[in-house]
């Protein structure tokens, strides 16, 4: 594909990237003193391990453009032809940082580097606030904050914080403030925790390749059949990497969930308001992130709807001019591809 790309919507429509990341040299920094201190769980050692340490082009790479909020990264967008990026801490954030008080400053840190990146360049950074859920009524003040002064249009959550999942009654305070802001929650994938990581890790599956999907996935799932949407009916979560998989399980996941709900079987499986697919039309959001595939975007928007399905890059981690010009060449109609790239992130994020 030789195709130029181009930011202004001269094609019919902007380019906005809703799941792009980047780092503090502050996060970094303790995600390698808790590796050497012996803190860190296998997936941090895995992931960050690599990505802070390693020697290789593709580590250096990513970590040098993960520190960039300047000229570096709007020339990268320029030469994709991304208009607009949504902006995010990268994963982990600040959720494996055992010392409260220090991962509570270095997100609220983040997201003060966060807005001035944004004021610098208005017309093509958006950020999502970052929180740390082990203190869920800071990060509830954080939610405020970042929406009602540093113009922030969501938050990301970087899947388990420490084993401990959002369907936690404990996390519910975050809940009641993405409802009272009216903002989406994007909840990005994390590795595994320890008590499941280790045939993955074994595999080397543990990272982008499987492990965090199956993982992420699973959270999605736990916040639905909890009834998460019942309780917070307006609440909007979205997911990357095309839905992490679960659109593809609609049919089964179905299926077994309201044969468990009439079994018995388990107690916190109880009846919902709606099937686990209806939920996937009114309450799920799902970006391209990393899966620039037709097939898997147009079978999304078939299940979901077509203005559930957002274009992401996935940036730093995976930089191809190529996928977008695939995406820009889908076999759709002109009005469904501006909603996949433009005005579906509009709507969602109130942009």
């Amino acid at each position: 594909m030789t195709n130029d790309l181009k930011t202004g919507g001269a094609h019919g429509y902007l380019r906005i990237a809703t799941e792009e990341a980047f780092a503090t040299r502050e996060q970094i920094d303790v995600f390698l003193r808790m590796i050497r201190d012996g803190q860190a769980d296998q997936g941090m050692v895995s992931l960050w391990g690599f990505y802070a340490q390693s020697p290789s082009e593709r580590a250096t790479q990513i970590m040098d453009r993960l520190l960039d909020l300047g000229d570096q990264r709007i020339a990268h967008m320029d030469a994709t032809g991304i208009d607009k990026a949504i902006l995010a801490l990268t994963s982990p954030g600040v959720q494996p940082m055992l010392d409260v008080a220090e991962a509570k400053r270095i997100a609220a840190a983040a997201n003060d580097q966060l807005a001035a990146a944004c004021a610098r360049y208005p017309d093509r950074f958006i950020g999502l606030t970052a929180v740390a859920p082990q203190d869920p009524d800071w990060s509830a003040a954080e939610i405020r904050r970042g929406a009602t002064e540093l113009g922030f249009k969501g938050v990301q959550i970087n899947s388990h914080t420490q084993g401990r999942y959002l369907d936690d009654p404990f996390f519910d305070p975050i809940f009641r403030a993405l409802v009272d802001m009216d903002q989406p929650l994007y909840i990005h994938p994390a590795t595994p925790p320890d008590s499941m990581i280790g045939p993955m890790l074994e595999a080397g599956l543990d990272g982008a390749i499987f492990g965090f999907g199956v993982e992420t996935g699973m959270h999605l799932l736990r916040l639905i059949t909890i009834g998460i949407f019942d309780r917070y009916p307006t609440l909007q979560i979205m997911v990357g990497h095309m839905g992490e998989a679960l659109p593809y399980w609609l049919y089964r996941l179905d299926y077994m969930h309201q044969a468990g709900v009439r079994s018995n079987r388990y107690e916190r499986m109880k009846p919902l308001n709606k099937t686990i697919a209806e939920y996937f039309k009114s309450n799920v959001l799902v970006t391209c992130s990393g899966m620039a595939w037709e097939p898997a975007v147009r079978f999304c928007q078939q299940v979901m709807g077509d203005d559930r399905v957002l274009y992401a890059m996935d940036y730093p981690y995976q930089y191809v001019a190529d996928e977008v010009r695939a995406m820009d060449a889908m076999d759709i109609s002109a009005e469904a591809k501006k909603r996949f790239f433009q005005s579906n992130a509009e709507r969602w994020f109130k942009l």
